[in-house]
């Protein structure tokens, strides 16, 4: 009988002990920075600010340049995957399949910069990160403006949010998505997109959800409070929960 109850008792204890590492198990990120084109030289430091956030904010952050990462077990473990500055062709068929179905199952993805300068013969992808890198001039100040204040990437942002950095324009810019910040092309030089020129976006595509920002070129982006807000709150959209 004192066996019966100590089982019983220890049962309970295991159960609760696995409930409550349930409830502690924090959300995991997946910081992608592999380069088959140019290299920019903020991913050291857009590396650690990945890593800083997660760890003032309960998430997890890996951070690699391996490829094959991108596999269909591997990647059940991550809420999010972030491609920080990634150019050109840096996965294989396989580990395109697996991306693909990665999203599909509700994950995240969060492209920074150079995110748009990657797998131009993806048309998924194209999808999934919203446009296509087409050009830049030199980098200068311009006036931003953030033309949605409820996102949680915007919403510790001015209407205006002045800045240097580099500034691209875009090309196959993908209808129908949730613009947050544009670009005023008469507060600079070498603007190609228009007065509808944007600069930040999210939506929910293929089972998944997705946030571009093209701010982070600049290694001081990344000790910029206002600026690792905004990509903190694209994080946070990602990892939601769905409505």
């Amino acid at each position: 009988m004192h066996l019966k109850k100590y089982l019983l008792l220890l049962l309970a204890l295991f159960t609760m002990s696995a409930g409550y590492a349930f409830k502690k198990a924090k959300p995991r990120l997946l910081v992608f920075s592999k380069t088959a084109g140019f290299r920019h030289d903020a991913i050291p430091v857009g590396k650690l600010a990945m890593l800083q956030l997660g760890a003032e904010n309960g998430f997890d952050v890996d951070t690699t340049e391996d490829a094959s990462v991108f596999n269909t077990k591997n990647l059940k473990r991550y809420k999010a995957v972030v491609f920080l500055s990634t150019t050109g062709n840096i996965l294989n068929d396989e580990q395109q399949a697996a991306m693909e179905s990665y999203i599909k199952k509700g994950g995240g993805f969060v492209g920074i910069h150079a995110a748009t300068d990657t797998e131009y013969d993806w048309p998924w992808y194209n999808q999934l990160v919203g446009a296509y890198f087409l050009s830049h001039p030199n980098q200068q100040t311009a006036t931003l403006k953030v033309v949605d204040r409820t996102h949680p990437a915007t919403k510790h942002l001015d209407s205006n949010w002045v800045r240097r950095d580099e500034w691209y324009n875009f090309k196959s810019i993908v209808p129908g998505l949730h613009v947050l910040i544009k670009i005023d092309e008469t507060s600079y030089t070498g603007g190609k997109n228009g007065d509808d020129h944007p600069m930040s976006w999210y939506r929910e595509f293929d089972g998944g959800r997705t946030f571009y920002t093209e701010l982070g070129h600049t290694k001081e982006s990344y000790k910029e409070e206002a600026f690792l807000k905004h990509v903190l709150g694209g994080i946070e959209y990602v990892i939601g929960k769905k409505k």
